[in-house]
């Protein structure tokens, strides 16, 4: 049995931008050589198909058209077994040729409401999972799909916990999530639950979405999977140190009678190129300096479109250095000479005067090894100062009202509203 993971499209993407097509492109591209090439028997999207949750009409146009591919592919012979959940009598279309199982991501998920993989399933073009299970038979080789959709990171290990999903005997299991992962993480800001040991046992594969770079890894004897997305909507470093593309999984069974798992990563062919380059702007003072800087780039750029590129790349510069060293109508030429060559955006990490003194001054408080509390009133304190608050109230009782939370208390007297310490409580 063979199984094309397919994540993270993003139907619709850059909207209304030259970047509009690529989640199209990509996506048909993953799709027609998944069935046509690979002779899939079964395609699983780990989540974020759509790039919102409410598609334009011309984003669901699209997109429909390419996930009826599918649907009009020879029959791939597969036979389904059982589910969990009770299937709609539409769900016999996608059944009976190559079948789609999706879980809803990040961008699809609307709380209790009709998402837009419901959408799909009730058109009958995929069975949509949340904490569910289905099974497929070809050739004698069983295959229990065990999907989550994506749901809040902070929730995330409870709801993993209450599914409590099990591996069937007698098949090949795979878990299927959208969600972050400690340590991989699709944003540090985010609040992470599930750890790799809070990963259910006993599973033969488990496939995770949401993740843009494609990568793998093995948790306990049991390989865990990044599919990736299949288009650059981050652009960020990692998404230029990876390939797009998805993932085949071939299940079989060796002269013993053992299950043999194969997997392999297949790159696009005709993926926009994404480039990620950090440039030091010239520490030095004058006028000088400007130029410098445009040189500099204006040669990265050269050394990366030496060759010739099937769609206009897409060139990310971060710019590092002093806030005086970049010139911003300087960048909007380098922008403008290369616009029929690349599509080139900047980003700047520029440190001022101001910001220099603060990293200076953390830096020093690190070096000192406080605590965490201890640097905590050492930045108010400093703060307080900054605003011309001097002295006029103890900072450090301040400090301690709002780690116990007394918020109100605490503007309260910063305001002037309450003009002494001793009246809190009265």
């Amino acid at each position: 049995m063979k199984i094309a993971v397919i994540s993270d499209l993003h139907f619709g993407h850059g909207y209304g931008s030259e970047l509009e097509i690529d989640s199209f492109e990509n996506a048909e591209e993953a799709m027609k050589r998944a069935l046509d090439a690979l002779n899939a028997d079964l395609i699983l999207l780990p989540g974020d198909v759509f790039d919102s949750r409410v598609p334009k009409i011309s984003v669901w146009a699209r997109a429909i058209k390419i996930l009826t591919l599918p649907l009009m592919a020879e029959p791939s012979n597969i036979e389904f077994i059982s589910s969990t959940k009770k299937l709609k009598r539409i769900s016999s279309r996608t059944l009976q040729r190559v079948p789609v199982i999706a879980i809803h991501g990040t961008h699809e998920r609307r709380g209790n409401d009709t998402n837009a993989i419901h959408a799909l399933e009730n058109a009958g073009m995929l069975v949509h999972l949340h904490c569910e299970t289905i099974v497929f038979e070809k050739d004698g080789i069983r295959v229990a799909i065990h999907g989550m959709s994506g749901v809040p990171d902070r929730y995330a290990k409870r709801v993993l916990k209450e599914w409590n999903p099990q591996p069937l005997p007698n098949c090949v299991n795979i878990l299927v999530l959208h969600q972050s992962i400690d340590p991989f993480i699709y944003s540090p800001l985010g609040t992470v639950s599930i750890k790799l040991e809070d990963l259910p046992k006993g599973f033969d594969m488990i496939i995770d979405g949401h993740l843009h770079g494609a990568g793998r890894e093995v948790v306990d004897g049991t390989p865990l999977i990044f599919p990736g997305s299949t288009v650059t909507t981050q652009f960020e470093k990692n998404e230029a140190r990876t390939e797009k593309g998805f993932y085949n999984i071939d299940i079989s069974m060796d002269t013993g009678g053992n299950k043999k798992i194969d997997f392999n990563f297949y790159a696009l062919q005709h993926n926009r190129k994404f480039f990620f380059e950090d440039i030091e702007a010239d520490s030095s003072s004058g006028s000088g300096s400007g130029n410098a800087l445009k040189e500099k780039i204006e040669n990265r750029l050269d050394a990366l479109l030496a060759r010739d590129f099937e769609k206009r790349p897409l060139i990310k510069l971060r710019i590092k250095g002093k806030e005086n060293d970049v010139i911003e109508q300087e960048l909007k030429s380098i922008e403008s000479k290369y616009g029929n060559r690349a599509i080139v955006r900047f980003v700047k990490e520029l440190e001022s005067p101001e910001m220099a003194e603060k990293v200076e001054f953390l830096r020093n408080l690190r070096e000192q090894k406080m605590s965490a509390e201890e640097i905590g009133l050492r930045l108010m304190h400093k703060n307080l100062e900054e605003l011309n608050f001097g002295s006029r109230f103890d900072p450090e009782k301040i400090f301690r009202m709002l780690v116990e939370e007394a918020v109100d208390n605490a503007f309260n007297i910063l305001s002037g509203k309450q003009k002494t310490l001793e009246k809190i409580g009265d």
